[in-house]
């Protein structure tokens, strides 16, 4: 084990077509009874990760921080700066 990565470890496919992990895997990775997970093809193997919805913005010491993916060609500079002249804004009004 390297990392906490388990590297070898078989797993069967049975005839229903279902993968059973071993208890000791489960518990460490957090997998639960009736947990969806989600299948990501990828060159070489298959990434199973758990479906998780989480919501693309949380609240953290009463700033909005944004958790999803950023869309391709953002300008994450004129964002920021059309965000920090948003707030200045906000703290110049009378």
């Amino acid at each position: 084990m390297a990392n906490g990565i388990i590297y070898g470890m078989k797993l069967r496919i049975d005839k229903a077509g279902r993968v059973v992990f071993p208890k000791p895997l489960r518990k460490r990775l957090g997998l639960a009874f009736e947990m969806e997970l989600e299948a990501v093809e990828q060159p070489g193997g298959i990434l199973l990760r758990p479906l998780m919805q989480k919501p693309s913005m949380i609240q953290v010491d009463g700033l909005w921080i944004h958790q999803g993916a950023a869309e391709p060609g953002a300008n994450w500079e004129r964002v920021l700066d059309d965000v920090r002249e948003e707030r200045m804004q906000t703290v110049l009004k009378p």
